[in-house]
């Protein structure tokens, strides 16, 4: 389980967990949480405001996120599947990978300028020590 605490306007970004379910409640708060379906189910986008008592589940896999829409704190709690669930962070996986991931490859793949690449890559720092 994981307690999560949004601020006002507060984000858990969009990721995923390959190898869990998330299962959601909201304690206190006003969130707004999503997915996305597989590429088989043409990408679409489910949403849903949740309100204190609500509880939502993201399927395993799927790249989900929460947003706390409301102007006060938000809390909730998050059990999940495993004990090893996994976590992907996606513009962290795709934007902060260390070495840098080919502009080439991000400019094809997101259909933008390399300067828009450039622009999210320098978003992401690198601790090298």
């Amino acid at each position: 389980m994981a307690r999560i605490d949004f601020a006002p306007g507060g984000l858990n970004p969009p990721h995923t967990h390959p190898c869990g379910i998330e299962v959601l409640v909201v304690v206190e708060g006003t969130l707004l949480v999503g997915f996305v379906t597989s590429n088989e189910l043409n990408n679409t986008l489910f949403t849903k405001v949740l309100y204190k008592g609500d509880v939502f589940v993201f399927p395993i896999g799927l790249i989900h996120f929460q947003l706390n829409i409301g102007n006060t704190y938000a809390l909730s709690f998050s059990g999940l599947s495993s004990q090893n669930p996994g976590l992907i962070t996606i513009a962290n996986a795709v934007f902060g990978t260390k070495p840098p991931m080919s502009a080439d490859v991000l400019t094809k793949a997101f259909q933008v300028d390399k300067k828009v690449v450039d622009y999210l890559q320098a978003q992401f720092w690198y601790d090298n020590n």
